[in-house]
């Protein structure tokens, strides 16, 4: 019999799946994040590690793949809409940051000694930030929408926008010190015909492709057209590559020529469920990208590059932040984010060798050194999270404008003005009940203020405050912060120390509600339950239910929801308990509703016969 072997490319794709699905889990469970994981990954079945995937050239490829597809990726988030609305930042902070680092470490490299153009071209790499670790962090953290995450999507959009003169403008700094001369044509000519397949490429792209789209549509076959997307990104990135650029700039411009047709929607939910794989892949292949060897051959000028471009990049970033301005606790994540290096930097030095601008052992330092930065930025961040920003956070200075330094005598004490805060702040106050705000966000406050809302800034879990607020003589205190552990140690303060109080709290969910419970507040709300259940009677009402039966049911289901919560809650911790209770309840509340629709469909039925029976003749 003869012996089976694996292909090649089954044997890859087990390893790298393999690396990832234990890595990964392992690193969260550490606390480490999941981009540590997947360098971690790439390391240890690299030619350095395990050496379970040794075929450099296949790593290269794979590494070139996953730019590939993470560029274009990119490219699909760039609609121009979204651009213009946001172009004051990114054409602003953003040119910023990249000219900034750029001169910055450019006049520090000649200084040293280096060739300008070698210092040119190290300038230009390290300057470009990790648009993949970057948007990555965001959402793990869930920062996209503080001023850090914004700012950082701003500087990364523009380095996006940025790579493609950039990666342009290298192959121009060969002429007259390249490193050799194989007697091509002209620089001026290789130029011509890269601007010629650029201009070919985003002119027929706006001509051609929605017609393209709309044919391959009419086909109903969703993966032609994900196919037909593929098709796209690698014809572009073939195309790029005969005129000597990146594969990355063809996978980016088409990433672009499709977030302007009217079919990026569909799109981007076909490719959605692949974006955090491929860049996870993209994470790995850095991770086997090391070079260990140009490492320990130059461990000392590898660390000095590194320390010293990232902290040149740091004094650009920290006087963005603090001109922009992003707040002082949410500085460290940003200037974090923004100082490493960047995939760009591979493409700039790859592309720079390919020019004989720089010569291949310059660009290994440059790249080890570029890979060294983006696999200590979520180590760093971690650092911050433990020591930085809780240090900034426990020495920040208070502003002692809008404190509450006057005693106040109004019924109502509102803890919290963000979005469940300022609604009910609204009710109260249009039906003239007087209201003290308190708010623990400067910015929220000074916002808050200057539509004319009267808040007042402090921390309302501390009991002299309370004391000012007139919590001794207040008849009710709303309990709308957002943070669970600040919302339950408010509700034990009050209760402590004023007693009287009737406390009326806004619940996170059901967890936050039987917590709430336990505690004696008997005026507890879930934030989300009556919108999801306004949604749920919309949807009955279209499905063809009476609009006063569609109330009904949403009623039944409210009250039996509380009910349950409240059978629940002295069984917290015994979740077989929860489990036969929560199943008991469904139980019912089928049975009740059941009996609604009978209900219904008899009162129904009698109308419908009286109705016959009135028009009969006499």
């Amino acid at each position: 019999m003869t012996e089976a072997h694996m292909p090649n490319w089954l044997s890859l794709g087990l390893v790298y799946l393999a690396a990832a699905v234990i890595a990964v889990p392992l690193a969260r469970f550490l606390g480490l994040g999941s981009i540590i994981g997947y360098l971690g990954a790439g390391i240890v079945i690299g030619p350095f590690g395990l050496n379970l995937v040794s075929d450099a050239q296949a790593m290269l490829h794979f590494a070139e793949f996953g730019v590939v597809l993470m560029l274009f990726l990119v490219g699909l988030e760039l609609e121009p809409r979204r651009l213009w609305a946001m172009r004051r930042p990114i054409f602003g902070w953003g040119s910023v940051q990249l000219f900034g680092s750029t001169l910055l470490m450019f006049g520090v490299g000649v200084l040293a000694g280096a060739p300008w153009r070698l210092a040119l071209v190290a300038a230009l790499g390290l300057a470009m930030s990790s648009t993949a670790i970057g948007l990555a962090v965001l959402a793990e953290r869930n920062l996209g929408n503080t001023t850090a995450g914004q700012g950082v999507l701003s500087v990364a959009l523009l380095q996006d926008i940025a790579a493609i003169p950039i990666l342009a403008l290298v192959p121009l700094l060969a002429a007259g010190g390249g490193l050799h001369d194989d007697g091509g044509p002209p620089l001026w000519v290789e130029a011509a015909r890269a601007l010629g397949v650029i201009a070919v490429i985003v002119l027929g792209g706006r001509l051609l492709l929605r017609p393209a789209l709309r044919w391959i549509a009419r086909s109903e076959t969703p993966e032609i057209f994900t196919a037909a997307a593929l098709l796209l990104v690698v014809a572009t990135a073939a195309l790029m590559l005969s005129v000597g650029l990146s594969m990355a700039l063809g996978a980016f411009l088409a990433g672009v020529l499709l977030a302007e047709s009217e079919y990026r929607r569909e799109l981007e939910t076909d490719l959605e469920p692949f974006k955090g794989l491929l860049l996870g892949l993209f994470f790995i292949a850095v991770g086997m990208g090391i070079d260990f060897n140009v490492v320990m051959r130059h461990p000392g000028l590898i660390v000095a590059l590194v320390f010293g471009f990232v902290l040149l990049k740091t004094i650009v970033l920290w006087g963005m932040a603090r001109a922009m301005p992003v707040p002082l606790a949410e500085r460290p994540e940003f200037v974090i984010l923004l100082a490493q290096g960047g995939e760009f930097g591979f493409v700039v030095f790859q592309t720079a060798t390919q020019g004989r601008v720089i010569d291949g052992e310059a660009a290994s330092v440059l790249v080890a050194v570029v890979t060294v930065s983006m696999l200590l930025t979520p180590l760093l961040l971690l650092a911050t999270d433990r020591w930085w920003a809780a240090h900034l956070r426990a020495h920040r200075v208070e502003p002692t404008e809008h404190r509450l330094d006057a005693p106040q005598d109004a019924p109502v004490i509102l803890a919290g003005f963000g979005r469940y805060g300022q609604i009910l702040a609204r009710l109260l106050f249009s039906t003239g009940v007087r209201v003290t705000v308190l708010d623990h966000d400067a910015e929220q406050v000074e916002a808050a203020r200057q539509f004319g809302w009267r808040v007042y800034y402090g921390d309302a879990t501390r009991l002299d405050l309370l004391r000012v607020a007139g919590a001794a003589s207040a008849k009710v205190l709303v309990v709308a912060i957002d943070d669970v552990e600040q919302n339950l140690a408010l509700v034990d303060l009050a209760r402590e120390h004023f007693p009287q109080l009737t406390i009326v709290a806004r619940a996170r969910d059901a967890p936050h509600w039987t917590q709430l419970h336990q505690r004696g507040v008997r005026w507890i709300e879930r934030e989300t339950l009556d919108a999801a259940l306004m949604s749920g009677r919309s949807v009955l009402q279209q499905l063809g239910v009476e609009p006063y039966r569609a109330r009904r049911l949403a009623l039944h289901f409210r009250r039996h929801s509380i009910e349950q919560l409240v059978t629940m809650a002295p069984h917290l911790g015994d979740r077989a308990r929860l489990i036969s209770i929560s199943k008991a309840g469904r139980q019912q509340l089928e049975q009740l509703l059941a009996q609604e629709r009978d209900l219904a469909q008899r009162t129904r039925g009698r109308l419908q016969d009286g109705a016959r029976d009135d028009g009969a003749p006499g």
